[in-house]
């Protein structure tokens, strides 16, 4: 049984209603969302074609280079890691049973960061920057994930991987 922590994070998400993949990956927006430090650097999870996407938009308090007025590294790996971790919990939802949900939950809720690495490819110049990302393997105790960062023009920002243990 979870815990009302668990359920609370998860947003109520319930082995009855685990086939609305969509109704999964808005609670899981929410989630991340609802955090401190999201709502602080404008940071936001959004469901787009069935698949989660990060978006910020370009403010002053995100500038690393005052200079050059770009966007700051520890926003773009922050972005990243995040997309990473958003979008593997999404694919544990999508791959669940009813026999193993109460299982994924838990995984769900466990997930952190093990490593994660970031080339940034072009100066985080734009109006707003867009992440995804996609699983390179998902296992039964951990993922190994490939994240992207563009600008409003295409631009291809940054570009991670990383692994999520569970």
């Amino acid at each position: 049984m979870l815990n009302d922590q668990q359920q609370q994070w998860t947003g109520h998400i319930t082995a009855e209603n685990q086939s609305d993949i969509n109704m999964i990956l808005e609670q899981l927006c929410i989630a991340f969302n609802s955090s401190p430090f999201y709502t602080h650097n404008n940071l936001k999870m959004r469901v787009v074609d069935g698949q989660i996407e990060g978006y910020v938009e370009m403010a002053a308090h995100l500038i690393g280079n005052v200079k050059f007025q770009i966007l700051h590294g520890g926003v773009s790996a922050t972005i990243l890691d995040s997309m990473g971790g958003v979008v593997a919990m999404s694919e544990l939802y999508r791959r669940s049973t009813p026999e193993t949900f109460e299982e994924t939950t838990k995984k769900v809720g466990k997930l952190a960061t093990l490593d994660l690495r970031v080339d940034y490819l072009a100066p985080g110049r734009g109006k707003y920057f867009i992440a995804k990302a996609q699983v390179v393997r998902l296992g039964r105790k951990s993922c190994l994930m490939r994240m992207d960062l563009h600008n409003d023009q295409g631009i291809h920002i940054a570009t991670g991987t990383a692994s999520y243990v569970y």
